[in-house]
């Protein structure tokens, strides 16, 4: 049917079972006027569509959310000329380019708010402990190259932030190693301004001084990210409700997954988590966002406490057996 390739989840029809994302926009969900309830001719085929986005994506509109589902609907149902939501779902279903709308139905629904330097206790817990922690790990390798991946990047906030301390810590604790930064999102609109990188005011308003007129540059009255960062920061697309594409990402350090899996009902974050745990290499971290919590997810791995927030890490074999980090 398409080019996802995950196994099909079946949550039960009208459940609150659900809502998943990769940063679908909590805050449009709230916005607007009030809308009448679809026309009951057509709320079969809004459920169907609601069904089949979170059977290829983890996405699930609860019935309360159904308008904000019907909305976006609405809006490639213009751009189709779609007449109904039944003829809408056959173009989801059957048509020769059911696979791109799809895409583009699931750029409608997932919509993120970011900026830079979002979490400043999370990031100095990155720069201050974890990496010179890791890179002390990785002392006897003959040469050391982090690799993080900020999962549910939008349009690019965060790992240009991460890039940036990383670049800082060049003369102290990163003096001599390398590193990489893969950021994957699945929205792919967001996808092409991140790789643009250029940002308005309310992007930037929370970066520090010294890293903004050190990492961005003016460009029409907005801040553009400069290259020495842009090269250490590469995006793609990634469905994480997608399992053969998550067992490609191997072999990370630090995973970064912020405000992304509070939107995923519990049987699609419990497989997600899985492989965080399995992408990581031993005595890598997993962080999440200040409202996120792995209880009753999965207890694989260990939380850690940092100053004002928190983090998953995964031990290393020595460490698992012996009980201590």
């Amino acid at each position: 049917m398409s080019d996802f390739g995950t196994a099909p989840l079946s949550p039960p029809l009208g459940s609150e079972a659900g809502f998943g994302r990769l940063r679908t926009g909590i805050a449009d969900l709230g916005r607007g006027p009030s809308r009448a309830a679809p026309d009951p001719a057509d709320t079969a085929h809004l459920v169907r569509i609601r069904d089949l986005v979170y059977q290829v994506a983890g996405i699930f509109q609860a019935d309360s959310r159904l308008n904000f589902l019907s909305e976006r609907c609405e809006r490639r149902m213009k751009a189709t000329g779609a007449g109904s939501l039944r003829d809408y779902y056959q173009s989801l279903t059957t048509s020769t380019n059911r696979t791109q709308e799809l895409h583009q139905l699931l750029n409608e629904i997932t919509i993120g708010e970011t900026y830079f330097f979002r979490n400043e206790p999370q990031l100095s817990a990155f720069r201050q402990v974890v990496v010179p922690q890791l890179v002390h790990l990785k002392s006897r390798l003959p040469f050391v190259n982090l690799k993080i991946w900020s999962a549910g990047c939008s349009t690019g906030e965060e790992p240009y932030t991460l890039a940036m301390l990383l670049l800082e810590e060049a003369n102290a604790s990163m003096r001599g190693h390398r590193f990489e930064i893969v950021a994957t999102d699945l929205n792919e609109r967001s996808l092409e301004k991140a790789r643009v990188g250029v940002y308005d005011d309310y992007a930037v308003r929370n970066l520090p001084n010294s890293l903004r007129d050190k990492y961005l540059r003016p460009s029409n009255g907005r801040y553009e990210v400069v290259e020495a960062v842009k090269k250490k920061v590469s995006f793609s697309r990634c469905n994480l409700a997608d399992d053969a594409r998550m067992v490609f990402m191997k072999a990370m350090d630090i995973i970064f997954c912020c405000n992304v899996l509070i939107y995923f009902d519990l049987a699609s974050k419990r497989r997600v988590v899985q492989h965080f745990y399995s992408n990581l290499l031993p005595g890598g971290y997993l962080f999440m966002g200040s409202a996120e919590s792995l209880f009753q997810v999965d207890d694989s791995f260990r939380l850690v406490h940092f100053p004002g927030t928190t983090a998953y890490w995964k031990p290393t074999a020595a460490q698992a057996s012996g009980g201590k980090k």
